[in-house]
């Protein structure tokens, strides 16, 4: 009896959880399972920090130096001197007195410390602004790389959402085609409809069922890229709602003017051009000349020393040095090669301005784009809904005229597929309308999960079938 008991109480619990409906994946969802599954936003990620340590780099370029070397090998050393001046306690003072050493095939070794201080240095500093710059450009780069993946995973979000319900009304169009051609084929064989009815039914029906099958492919592409991006297989989807078009804040959109004047402080690509820009000017500011000179403050302890047999016996042979001062190095003629990188570094100064110039036509001639669709968008989807509402009325009449014979079977069949298709376009209108702010917020640098957020807030409760 407890047996029993148990295993009721366990296929309950199995009922009752299988009774729960299943959380759809929403956009949202979609953006955070984004973040660990997409390979491009991962290698962004690792950019962003390799970027951080240049910022390092360049400080380090105006810090003290300290580098010591050994040296470890066999050498010959003859020294000679000649008319030389001795003189020693107890031995008085002789002239013309001569020193010699030899050493051959004797230990010989080497060793110095050196700390050297930048003091003067324009080529120093350009490198250091170039690795400001390089790590200020790889922080707007993951800032793009994160608005990247927010439209990317909206963009593939979408395409199965699209691709789902494409299916879906061609599904059901397929099943109306299929008893509208049962139903022209039981009136011809009671002689109440010509034989075109059937030929043109199953025409119809037929030429539904490639467009089922090709629909089914692109949805399993669309399923593959979204589930390659996020790691999310098989998730249900929430499509847009009745009212996206007013949920996406259309009526409240800023002017166009300012949309721009964002454009150009805050668009990513837009701010990496002109870094890029500025790193091509101090790269041609290295090889002016007035950045050739250097003046550095150094400082050196060493010891040069050798030890073995030579032609006049055992000897040892040893020097210290000790160094602290300023050095000026001042290049004077480097065969042209100075004047050749300078013309070069130049020239590509100017083309990098070129681009960064470009790239700010371009983005302000996308925003405007943006905006106009997005403005007029909203008008659209509007005069398509009213479409998709005449297109059912001509459907239901047209079903009925034909009852009564007033319509013809072709009449019906065109009727269903106007109405698929418009509704097809609307849902169409209504993603790109999202689709279109999405891509606004990115062109200003807007996007972030708020934005995200705000399009999620337009999708209905119901699921994307898959």
């Amino acid at each position: 009896m407890k047996l029993r008991r148990a295993a009721l109480a366990l296929a309950a619990g199995w009922l009752a959880a299988a009774a729960q409906p299943v959380l759809a994946t929403d956009l949202l969802d979609a953006w955070r399972a984004a973040q660990q599954a997409d390979l491009e936003y991962s290698a962004a990620r690792s950019a962003r920090e390799a970027g951080a340590a240049r910022r390092e780099q360049g400080a380090s370029l105006w810090r003290p130096s300290v580098q010591f070397s050994g040296t470890l090998g066999v050498g010959n050393n003859e020294t000679s001197t000649s008319g030389a001046q001795f003189s020693a306690p107890g031995f008085g003072t002789t002239s013309g007195v001569d020193f010699n050493t030899s050493v051959s095939g004797g230990t010989a070794t080497r060793w110095a410390l050196q700390a050297r201080q930048p003091l003067v240095n324009r080529e120093r500093d350009a490198s250091k602004r170039q690795l400001e710059l390089a790590a200020d450009m790889a922080e707007i780069e993951w800032e793009g790389a994160q608005q990247a993946l927010m439209l990317r995973t909206a963009e593939r979000y979408f395409d199965v959402v699209l691709a789902a319900q494409t299916l879906r009304v061609l599904r059901r169009q397929q099943d109306a085609l299929a008893r509208e051609s049962v139903e022209a084929q039981d009136r011809f064989r009671l002689g109440d409809a010509p034989v075109t009815d059937t030929h043109e039914a199953q025409s119809r029906l037929e030429a539904i069922r490639a467009q089922v099958l090709a629909a089914q492919t692109q949805l399993e592409l669309a399923q593959t890229a979204f589930a390659d991006a996020t790691g999310l297989a098989n998730a249900e989807l929430r499509a847009p709602g009745a009212h996206a078009e007013g949920d996406a804040g259309v009526a409240s959109l800023p002017a166009l003017t300012e949309w721009l004047a964002d454009t150009k402080t805050r668009n990513p690509q837009l701010r990496v051009q002109l870094a890029a820009a500025e790193v091509a000017q101090r790269e041609a500011a290295k090889f002016d000349a007035l950045a050739a000179p250097t003046l550095d403050l150094v400082a050196e302890v060493g010891q040069d020393r050798i030890n073995g047999n030579g032609d006049y016996g055992d000897a040892s042979n040893r020097q210290n040095n000790a160094l602290i001062g300023v050095q000026l190095v001042v290049p004077l003629y480097s065969g042209g090669w100075r004047g050749a990188k300078q013309t070069e570094t130049q020239r590509l100064a100017e083309k990098a301005a070129t681009d960064a110039e470009r790239a700010r036509q371009q983005v302000a001639l996308q925003t405007r784009a943006a905006w106009l669709g997005l403005t007029a968008g909203a008008g659209r989807v509007e005069a398509l809904a009213d479409a998709l509402a005449a297109s059912r009325s001509r459907l239901d009449a047209t079903r009925v005229g034909r009852e009564a014979g007033e319509r013809t079977t072709l009449d019906l069949l065109n009727a269903e597929n106007d109405a698929a298709a418009a509704e097809l376009a609307l849902l169409q209108a209504r993603v790109k309308l999202l689709l279109d702010r999405l891509r606004l917020d990115a062109l200003a640098g807007r996007l972030d999960e708020a934005a995200l957020a705000a399009v999620n807030s337009t999708l209905a409760a119901h699921d994307v079938p898959r």
